[in-house]
């Protein structure tokens, strides 16, 4: 695994010659070696038709490839990091929650509608995270940022998960989402936009839950 946790916001990163790396661009904050970053915006191993950050349709999150000898330091807006170990599976997550990731992942982006259908489009809007989801497949590692810290929390199918969805940060397995109305105790359980939703995952997998309904 190449990300190393410094603290709950800052990661190191180990790069080495023949491998590469993708960052959020401005999430450098040192580095020792000889390293060069390259403003990339297809990222990943999934060219064009990946294209990270498409919250909304023809906008995308700018990325940087990271190659060449040393170790970096990384970190951003103050966010707290949480790096994720993937062995084969997908990773879905949010495009601005992405701070790093291994150059060996394949990234491509998900419609929202595919995974929850109208509901799935629904999601999207009411969070302004927009109708497509980033994918992340393979074996590596990625560093997701969030408000106050990330939680695993096991789906399992007889177990359900329900979440706010402004606290939503990423997810893996064979899983399902779509919105359910709280059915008037949104007041009670959940704060977010004050909308009355709650995103449900079901299936076998887990989910990443921040301590925040805060946006980033």
């Amino acid at each position: 695994m190449p990300f190393r946790e410094i603290n709950s916001k800052m990661i190191e990163a180990t790069v080495m010659p023949g491998q590469r790396l993708f960052s959020q661009r401005g999430a450098m904050l040192a580095y020792k070696g000889e390293v060069s970053f390259t403003p990339n915006m297809q990222g990943g191993q999934g060219g064009l038709t990946s294209m990270i950050g498409r919250r909304v349709a023809d906008e995308a999150t700018p990325l940087m490839t990271v190659e060449g000898s040393g170790t970096v330091l990384f970190g951003h807006g103050g966010h707290h990091i949480q790096v994720i170990g993937l062995t084969g599976e997908t990773l879905y997550v949010e495009a601005d929650r992405l701070l790093a990731f291994d150059g060996t992942l394949t990234q491509g982006t998900m419609f929202m509608g595919s995974q929850g259908g109208v509901m799935g489009m629904v999601r999207g809007q009411m969070t302004g995270q927009g109708l497509f989801t980033t994918t992340l497949k393979g074996h590596g590692s990625v560093a997701v940022m969030a408000h106050g810290g990330v939680i695993e929390v096991p789906i399992s199918p007889q177990r359900p998960v329900h979440v706010d969805p402004q606290a939503y940060v990423a997810h893996h397995g064979d899983v399902r989402n779509k919105l359910s109305s709280a059915l008037g105790l949104r007041d009670l359980v959940g704060r977010g936009s004050g909308e009355a939703f709650q995103l449900e995952l079901s299936g076998s997998g887990a989910v990443y839950v921040q301590a925040s309904e805060e946006k980033l």
